[in-house]
């Protein structure tokens, strides 16, 4: 079985953010991980190739570093890793990002995609699913059980007050969400195998692009300014009798704070 997992470099959840002077986040010393909802995929892959033989390819687009979680994946097991990196896609938005990672799929032999539901850094949970659209296959978000049978794939997925259990015909698109499994940590031994494993890195003119090419020039989102949010005020105690603190709380509540 020919698995595929597309994931993320995102920064650390526990690092600080800063600002720079020209209104951008600032890379500069903080630490890059795989994005966390991507780690389920990984694990879920290798998992599928442990039961039904095949090979784990990974697949990423981003800059120099995003070789590190490359690195990553081929330690917890995966075969091989693909990765696309050029200039001309800094600032990508999610439908250049899966036209661009479709380009590089036709090249990639895959029965089953699989991919994190969310990324944590902006949050859009849109690529996987641009990504299916382009490459005409069916796609199923939230996954938290995956059974394959045959060429069908039967998913439970997590929706608002519940769960429904879903069937589609491979190859398609699946998003992993926390629960599908427990992603298991790089051994030494797998360390010392990833360093040998194939590590293949495309620039635009490997897929057939350019940077004056539609589709890299194609994005239909900018972000024109990223700031923080408000530092947290220090809170207040409001003090004496219990009927006469309880109507101050919600006078602040509604008049200071503006809540209620």
């Amino acid at each position: 079985m020919n698995i595929l997992v597309c994931l993320k470099q995102t920064f650390d959840t526990e690092a600080k953010i800063v600002i720079n002077s020209q209104g951008k986040i600032d890379s500069t010393g903080v630490n890059l991980i795989m994005n966390p909802y991507d780690e389920f995929a990984v694990e879920e892959g290798i998992r599928l190739k442990e039961k039904f033989g095949g090979e784990v390819t990974v697949l990423s687009m981003g800059g120099a570093k995003v070789n590190e979680v490359l690195r990553t994946a081929l330690a917890m097991g995966a075969d091989k890793a693909v990765a696309i990196q050029d200039p001309a896609l800094e600032g990508s938005d999610e439908w250049v990002t899966a036209a661009v990672l479709a380009k590089a799929v036709q090249a990639i032999p895959f029965d089953i995609i699989l991919s994190g539901r969310i990324a944590i850094d902006d949050g859009s949970s849109q690529v996987p699913t641009r990504l299916a659209e382009i490459l005409s296959i069916p796609s199923v978000s939230s996954v938290t059980e995956l059974k394959i049978e045959d060429k069908n794939a039967t998913v439970t997925r997590d929706i608002d007050g519940g769960s429904e259990i879903i069937e589609v015909p491979l190859p398609a698109v699946i998003t992993a969400q926390k629960g599908l499994n427990e992603p298991r940590y790089p051994s030494v031994a797998g360390i010392m195998k990833a360093k040998k494993k194939e590590l293949k890195t495309l620039n635009l003119a490997d897929l057939g692009l350019s940077a004056a090419d539609s589709v890299t020039q194609g994005a239909k989102m900018k972000v024109l300014q990223v700031s923080l949010p408000p530092a947290r005020q220090g809170g207040r105690l409001i003090q004496g009798e219990p009927a006469q603190a309880v109507a101050d709380l919600v006078m602040a509540l509604m008049k200071e704070a503006k809540v209620i």
